[in-house]
Order: C-alpha cells, then structure tokens, then sequence
C-alpha cells in the first residue's frame, strides 16, 4: 500500500529516509528551509521555516499517513533548542491536529542527551532522565509534548549519529588525537543509515498491525569507550597518537545505552557496532593508505 510520508526536517537523516521509502513505492513530501537541496532525490520539496508556521491554518502542512520530526537546532544555544523543539513541534502538532485525517503516528526523533548519567550506567526506555544541560532538558520537554498529545506518537532517542560526512573523530584521530584511557569515558553512536533504518522499520511495524511503544532508544549493540574507539580507529588508519584529550567527567555524561527494545521488534543492525560503521566510512571516505604504499 503506498503511503504518504512527511518528514520536517529533511536533512541528512530525513533524506536518507525519504530515499528509502521512495524506492519502496511510497509518497515523501521533505520540509525544510531550503527546499532545492532535495532536488534529484525523488521527495517532494515543501519550502518552510517553522519558525513562521501558523498553528492554526490546517493547510499550513499536507496531510499525511506518517509524519517524522526530525529537525535540527541551527546552532548549539538554548534559543536554538527551544525554537527546533518544543516550540517547533507544538506549533507542528497544532497544525495536524486540525487535519481532517490525522496521520496514524508520528515520530519525533529525539537524543540520547536526555541521560545524565556520569558513571557508566546501563540505560534504556525506563531509566530516569535528569539531564542538567539545556539540550536534554528542551528535548525532554519536547517528548513530553509529543506524548500527552491526544494524536498517536512515538519517541525515538538516538545516540551519537555518524556516518558519511560526520567524520570529526576519524580527523582528530588522523591529527594524532586520542582520548585518555582513565576515566573511561562510555559513548554511544549509531550510523546515520540504522537511524533511517529504525524509522522505516518502525512504519513497517505499524502497517503490519504491531503495537508500537511510546519510546524507543536508537543505539548501535556496542557501547564503548572513547580510548577504545580512538584505539581502534588509529590501528586502521595507522596513526601515531601525539596528544592526549583530557574531558572530565563532570562536563559530559558516560553511559551504556541498551538497545534490547528496538531489537526485540525485528530490527537488525546494518552496523551492530562502531566497527562496522567506521569500517565503511573510512572505506568510503578515501581514509584508507593503498596496501602498498
């Protein structure tokens, strides 16, 4: 059955998406600022700043079996957080709650930063979140917002995102760059092209008559520490580290992200770990020495 998605936020993780679900036969209409960079990926450009949306014109967005929310902030400052957000999605979820036929579910793509942990916990749907940052706190409340809405929706909390182009740790580690050993230090991430995955996984499920839960956390099935990755990255690409980064643990969290929910619905990891992943991006990326050089 072909249907009709609408992503509000079409970038790198939407467009992703979109392609997906075109290729699978079904409608995607892409809502973001500058509509003409989804020229030649087959999704429906809609030009819009939700800065300006209406909330109450019906017509201000298109109606919609499903609707994915996955904007971004543009630019680290708690204005920022609080317009792409809460603000951003209420004023969304003003909008579709006049549709004559309102979408079957949406999805509100979220972030691990809600955690504060600092001591390498285990977390997942249920563990308390009682982030002290601005980002977690804004996009707590955003959740929130989305799940006291009378309209059907669903939170998916991604962990640090990577992939094509988001290769900050790979150059840091190639500049010689490695993280400190002690205090470890746990990370999360998951490939840009598993959060797509989950998200069209997750329609799937739906269409197939599955009950879907409020919240998922979206993380790849391997949480390590930062030395580890680093480590690991290094011995790839052959780099000699020459500068420790030192990152104290009470200015970031260290969790270990669970990710049993996602997995017990039948979604299976493209990259179940930061090998996998990294392995493609350096591949694909050039990173790589030729064997004989």
């Amino acid at each position: 059955m072909k249907l009709t998605v609408l992503i509000i936020g079409c970038g790198d993780i939407g467009t992703t998406l979109g392609r997906e679900l075109v290729s699978d036969g079904h409608r995607v209409i892409g809502v973001r600022r500058q509509a003409d960079a989804l020229e030649g990926t087959g999704i429906e450009p809609l030009a819009l700043d939700l800065a300006t949306l209406d909330e109450t014109d019906a017509a201000a967005l298109p109606q919609a079996d499903y609707v994915i929310y996955t904007v971004s902030a543009d630019r680290f400052e708690e204005s920022a957080y609080q317009s792409a957000y809460p603000g951003g999605l209420k004023r969304v979820l003003g909008v579709l709650e006049q549709h004559e036929t309102p979408p079957r579910r949406i999805f509100f793509v979220s972030s691990t930063s809600v955690y504060g942990q600092q001591e390498g916990e285990v977390v997942n749907e249920v563990s308390p979140t009682e982030s002290t940052s601005f980002s977690g706190t804004l996009m707590r409340e955003a959740e929130q917002a989305l799940l006291d809405h009378p309209l059907p929706g669903t939170v998916v909390r991604f962990s640090g995102i990577y992939g094509p182009g988001r290769d900050r740790l790979i150059h840091q580690v190639k500049n010689g760059r490695m993280a400190a050993i002690t205090p470890a230090i746990y990370s999360n991430r998951i490939h840009r092209d598993d959060c797509a995955g989950i998200l069209a996984h997750l329609i799937q499920c739906q269409e197939s008559g599955t009950s879907l839960a409020e919240l998922y956390l979206g993380s790849d099935s391997e949480p390590a520490t930062m030395y580890n990755v680093m480590s690991w990255l290094a011995g790839e690409l052959k780099a000699t580290s020459t500068d420790t980064m030192q990152s104290p643990l009470k200015r970031r969290t260290s969790k270990r992200c669970d990710n049993s929910r996602i997995r017990e619905t039948g979604y299976q990891f493209r990259f179940p770990s930061y090998r996998e992943g990294y392995a493609q991006i350096l591949k694909e990326g050039g990173f790589l020495k030729p064997q004989n050089a």
